[in-house]
């Protein structure tokens, strides 16, 4: 290897591929097979049954989150969708997110018939707590934290911003399953906190989520919203709350079952990712001359799926991925207009417009909904610039810590010759 660039001519600091693959699905083995073929042998597909998987799941997975309610639904926006209605959130009221997680996160706020309301991200590319502040109005019920590829956001002040305001949180771990925050999972600081558990996220059963809580009313509610009407869990006397008539988001034995034998490799996944993330940072150069490292609050607790760096500017970061690629380290700035990424707000077009299922324009026409919103695709303006600046480098199951080592040293090498 010489320090000449690649891009320029020199020899390639990665010679063979990174390796790729998703964490959970690269996880799959006999013991989803088998526990998946015994569910078809048996016959009993649906959730309520005896020795349920699905109830197996929920207790299992709220034990490891320290926490007393869990439920599994069919996805992760399902699971946030399920968690807003069981804080109480509903029409006429307002719900921060931030501009860059998937459309979901918004479209969940819209299914309850709530309002999105777009706020910045900051440098840890989750939602910046000033900007929390300054998009908070009397009509303002909820924040929903988003803790995206596995990096938990500034959840200390975000949570201190909600208790002055009376505000609920609904955190969205859906890529930062298993992740931690100051020592308690991510998810169970707030009110409610959901999962998903899809086939690109950290441990997969194909589609499916969960919804957790430690406080009953918010469990029971977010039940009923996953019920059409009738629970068929309990008894009349038993429920605290009225049942209401919602959507059905129940998830069947099939994804309990897959979903079971996934959460017990969850510890090996985020072992694996943990070390690859802890090598990386360890070569990476302490003093970078045209880049910051993504703040992260917490390094110990996140999953150690990724990493991002966002450089100086705008142009030169398109020369730092450039010269990457030719390193053989796949890069590109996090927001490229040329390509629509729905995880960022201003390829939301069916918020930005108000798009509505029904001629009425609800839930922004909604006679309920005293506040006015209006959005528009550069509304959020530091949220753009950190993205068009932002490299993301991810790390998975498939990977050894050499690669990581070499995906540090190429940021090195092209970081000496252009910062």
């Amino acid at each position: 290897m010489t320090d000449r660039l690649a891009v320029e001519g020199g020899t390639p600091v990665i010679a063979e591929s990174i390796p790729g693959g998703m964490h959970g699905p690269s996880m799959i083995d006999e013991r989803e097979i088998d526990a998946v073929t015994e569910v078809l042998r048996n016959g009993k597909l649906f959730r309520f049954v005896e020795n349920s998987n699905v109830a197996a799941f929920e207790q299992e997975a709220a034990a490891r989150l320290g926490v007393k309610h869990a439920l599994m639904v069919n996805s992760g926006t399902s699971a946030i969708i399920c968690a807003l209605t069981g804080v109480g959130i509903g029409p006429g009221d307002e719900v921060i997110l931030p501009g860059y997680t998937f459309i979901a996160t918004a479209a969940a706020i819209v299914g309850v018939g709530a309002i999105p309301i777009i706020a910045e991200i900051d440098e840890s590319l989750g939602l910046d707590p000033e900007d929390v502040e300054r998009k908070i109005t009397p009509h303002t019920k909820a924040i929903i934290p988003v803790h995206m590829q596995g990096v938990p956001c500034r959840l200390e002040k975000i949570l201190s911003i909600a208790k002055q305001h009376n505000l609920k949180v609904v955190e969205d771990c859906c890529q930062c399953v298993g992740g931690v925050y100051n020592g308690k999972y991510a998810g169970t600081w707030g009110d409610a906190g959901a999962w998903s558990l899809n086939y690109y996220k950290v441990i997969t059963c194909g589609e499916g989520g969960l919804v957790f809580s430690n406080d009953y009313d918010t469990y029971e509610r977010a039940a009923f919203a996953s019920e059409p009407g009738l629970p068929m869990w309990m008894g009349d006397s038993e429920w605290k709350n009225k049942p209401f008539s919602c959507q059905t988001y129940r998830a069947g034995e099939i994804l309990g079952a897959i979903a079971r034998i996934q959460l017990s490799k969850l510890d090996d996944i985020l072992t694996h990712t943990r070390l690859l993330k802890k090598a990386f940072l360890a070569e990476l150069s302490d003093n970078p001359k045209g880049y910051i490292r993504q703040h992260v609050d917490d390094p110990t607790g996140e999953c150690g799926i990724s990493a991002a760096i966002i450089i100086r500017d705008t142009e030169l970061a398109k020369k730092y991925a450039e010269a990457l690629q030719a390193e053989g380290l796949g890069a590109g700035t996090a927001y490229n207009e040329g390509f629509p990424d729905r995880h960022i707000y201003t390829y939301w077009d069916s918020i930005l417009f108000k798009h509505s299922p029904n001629a009425a324009g609800y839930p922004w026409s909604d006679p309920r909904y005293k506040g006015e919103i209006e959005y528009s695709r550069d509304m959020c303006p530091q949220t753009l610039s950190i993205l068009g600046r932002a490299l993301r480098f991810g790390f998975n199951v498939n990977m050894q810590e050499e690669h990581a080592r070499l995906m540090a040293a190429a940021i090195n090498k092209v970081d000496d010759a252009l910062g």
